[in-house]
């Protein structure tokens, strides 16, 4: 169910481009951007030096993305694409920080896709609220744009502690307590 591509905000942090009409665009950008500045400013970053673009798409557009990029022909809640390699050196350790734009030329952390299908069927499935889900999973998404990964166990916790601190400050409840797994 793809709609047409629309554009919220030209000076927000992030720019949400809506393929499925299903998103709301403007709801989603209310979600989006207090969650992406949350976890910058978590990281002492200023929001208003970085931008992201954030895909708003269904399960087919994301499936084509996942076979394209990771060779996984399956659809999936997110994907993320860093414009730089900030990851950290040693299993654990705290990713580098990006460089700075100004605010009239803010530096690009990446490229965010959401899944509408994939994300309202794991917030039915794991009894969440739709908002709270896809609010982890921004925050999850930016920590990837800024290094952060979950491929070793000390990398897995580090993320995890640091995206359960920053959703906290925005008033949702810790996902893990529930027995969710850390996002793909």
């Amino acid at each position: 169910m793809n709609g047409t591509k629309k554009k919220v905000s030209d000076t927000a942090l992030v720019d949400v481009v809506c393929e499925d009409d299903r998103w709301n665009a403007e709801s989603l950008s209310a979600l989006a951007e207090p969650a992406a500045r949350a976890t910058l400013a978590h990281l002492r970053l200023s929001p208003d030096l970085f931008e992201i673009a954030l895909l708003a798409c269904d399960d087919a557009r994301i499936a084509t993305l996942n076979a394209e990029f990771r060779a996984k022909p399956i659809p999936t809640n997110v994907l993320s694409w860093p414009a730089w390699d900030l990851s950290a050196e040693a299993d654990g350790g705290t990713p580098d920080l990006p460089e700075e734009g100004t605010p009239d030329d803010p530096e690009s952390l990446g490229d965010i896709a959401l899944a509408y299908d994939t994300c309202a069927r794991e917030a039915r499935a794991q009894d969440k609220a739709f908002d709270d889900h896809v609010t982890h999973l921004i925050v999850h998404s930016v920590l990837h744009l800024l290094g952060y990964d979950h491929i070793s166990d000390k990398d897995a916790a580090l993320m995890e502690e640091t995206e359960v601190q920053i959703l906290a400050q925005l008033g949702v409840a810790n996902p893990y307590e529930t027995g969710a797994e850390m996002p793909l």
